[in-house]
């Protein structure tokens, strides 16, 4: 992850200036200006870590944001070798340890924690499907069910968890969905239209739901299958009927895939299993920051 790249670093100020952290009304009233304190970021369940480039970058940006000396003074951040992004972390870790004017810190608190967090949380629920497949050629997809304005830094957290990236966004592929084909005049138009009309190097991937769907998107020349809400017995059908094509047509399986179920539909076949509860369900990891003085 670039975390200094234009729009992550737009995400970082938003959500320091939607905090107000610069005017953190509590901090400027308690805590002298000059007091230096340390602070560690510390792990409260069993996780996989996301989000630790942030830490660094929210400080930056702070001293960007706020002109008092304070937010500018030096500040140091250290981790152990063994702790980055996308390793398990163990109860009771110390993820990071922050040096830096006290202050700062206290302001900056929340904004770390929440993005920590969330991105944690996300990477921790993609270990779990990931693990729960090992063994199998399936690779577990993340989608597009992400919360507005974070899918970047949401899909970065399942490249943490050891899951695989779908399409970014909309221009990133040419997917042909249900509504698609109800508005495109059925399957078979919406595929050969896609098929002539589509830029170099888009692929046509589309949606079946019944044997007829996928006879029709084959018949067509659809160059990837999308299986969605089928049961693994009608994926294991669909897949081996799909691998009697001469070409090599990739296989993705999505719709009422959780945990409990997910290894019976890597069972099944499928080259791809997308989840969307990796980003639109995962709990927030739990993680703690406690801060004391230097001089303590």
């Amino acid at each position: 992850m670039d975390w200094k790249s234009h729009r992550i670093d737009a995400l970082l100020e938003q959500a320091l200036i939607e905090d107000q952290a610069v005017s953190d009304a509590t901090t400027n009233v308690t805590i002298d200006a000059n007091l230096r304190a340390t602070a560690s970021i510390i792990a409260r369940q069993e996780m996989v870590v996301a989000g630790l480039g942030a830490v660094p970058r929210f400080l930056e940006i702070f001293a960007r944001l706020d002109s008092r000396p304070a937010a500018h003074t030096r500040f140091d951040i250290v981790s152990h070798p063994e702790i980055f992004d996308g390793v398990r972390a163990h109860k009771g870790q110390v993820l990071a340890v922050i040096r830096h004017n006290a202050r700062v810190l206290l302001s900056c608190e929340r904004v770390i924690l929440n993005l920590m967090q969330h991105l944690s949380g996300i990477a921790t629920l993609t270990r779990q499907y990931v693990d729960a497949i090992q063994g199998t050629k399936a690779h577990v997809l993340d989608t597009r069910k992400t919360v507005p304005g974070l899918r970047a830094l949401e899909k970065y957290a399942v490249l943490c968890g050891g899951g695989t990236n779908h399409r970014l966004d909309l221009s990133s592929g040419i997917l042909i969905k249900n509504n698609h084909i109800s508005l495109g005049g059925g399957l078979r138009a919406a595929v050969t239209n896609a098929l002539e009309k589509r830029k170099p190097g888009n692929r046509v991937q589309v949606e079946v739901r019944t044997e007829k769907d996928l006879e029709d998107a084959l018949e067509c020349g659809a160059e990837a299958i999308l299986l969605d809400n089928m049961t693994p017995a009608m994926v294991k059908t669909s897949v081996e009927r799909i691998r009697k094509e001469e070409r090599w047509i990739p296989i993705e399986a999505s719709g009422g895939i959780v945990l409990d179920n997910i290894r019976a539909y890597a069972e099944a076949g499928p080259d791809f299993i997308s989840v969307g509860a990796l980003t639109h369900s995962a709990k927030a990891a739990d993680i703690s920051m406690s801060i004391v003085a230097e001089h303590a």
